[in-house]
């Protein structure tokens, strides 16, 4: 007869069995990746994790917040490997100590998305500054990230640029939702309002609604990612090996080959550029505005 006690016992003893570790196998090894929410909403890594996870047996777990966060992880030691699109910030990190080298892995560019209806009339212009002049002028809904992201740190830049603050039209036409990527664009979509936005998410976003890429092509809104194993030395407790492993992968001919064969619907999102630092990639195909 099964008693009530047999079938808790029982049920014990398959939770414990989904944690047990096959007879001769250790532990995995797993890194801890502080990363953007592009490079997550993208899909970006749901493609590339698990080539490198089957050729080297490293698990990676990624934590993907806004750059300015993942800086923060990573800050406090809670990260093995800095994955993220602000090189000014990838470099104060590394100069007051917190991380080793910075590696260019990839880019892609910055765009600003709108409303079919164009209220700001900035459809075609190749000058991002003169389309946020007259988003401004217009006083036409804006969505900032406002989160300390890469995308945010570039939207400010180019405020600064052009010597406007925005903040003076703050929760009136400028809207701050301190939110990612993907949620900042669900927004944008909801109120038809214009956004600046990486392109490997717009390319990832479903939900576009009646909102079109306006603006592209300027230089400024180039957005390069770099890569920076987090300093051991002053964190003896990060796995400097595996991450390392991670890094010289991501750059690797066989890394940036995978990079660069991800697309959705045909399209390219992230253009590897580790060839200063290791073999370059073949058939890489560039936007040509942003061939160096």
């Amino acid at each position: 007869m099964i008693t009530l006690s047999h079938l808790w016992r029982a049920l014990l003893l398959c939770d414990l069995a989904q944690f047990a570790t096959p007879a001769g196998a250790g532990p995995k090894t797993f890194i801890t990746v502080a990363s953007t929410t592009s490079t997550q909403n993208s899909g970006l890594f749901e493609h590339l994790l698990p080539i490198f996870e089957a050729k080297t047996g490293i698990q990676v777990r990624v934590i993907a917040v806004g750059t300015g966060q993942a800086i923060r992880v990573a800050t406090n030691g809670d990260a093995d490997v800095l994955f993220v699109h602000h090189r000014a910030s990838e470099q104060a990190f590394v100069d007051a100590g917190f991380g080793l080298k910075r590696y260019d892995v990839m880019y892609n560019d910055f765009v600003i998305a709108g409303p079919d209806t164009d209220p700001a009339g900035i459809g075609g212009l190749k000058d991002v500054g003169a389309a946020l002049a007259r988003i401004a002028a217009a006083r036409a809904l804006f969505v900032s990230r406002a989160d300390n992201s890469g995308t945010h740190k570039k939207e400010k830049e180019l405020w600064q640029d052009i010597g406007q603050n925005p903040m003076s039209g703050s929760g009136k036409w400028y809207l701050e939702t301190g939110l990612g990527m993907g949620a900042a664009l669900n927004v944008a979509a909801g109120k038809s309002a214009y956004i600046l936005t990486d392109r490997g998410t717009w390319l990832s976003f479903a939900n576009k609604g009646h909102l079109r890429i306006l603006v592209e092509g300027d230089k400024r809104l180039f957005n390069p990612y770099g890569i920076i194993l987090v300093n051991p030395k002053r964190y003896p407790h990060t796995k400097a090996k595996a991450g390392q492993n991670f890094i010289d992968w991501i750059i690797s001919r066989e890394g940036q080959a995978a990079i660069a064969e991800y697309r959705r619907d045909g399209k390219q999102l992230f253009f590897p550029n580790a060839s200063k630092t290791n073999v370059a990639t073949p058939r890489l195909t560039r936007p040509r505005e942003f061939v160096e």
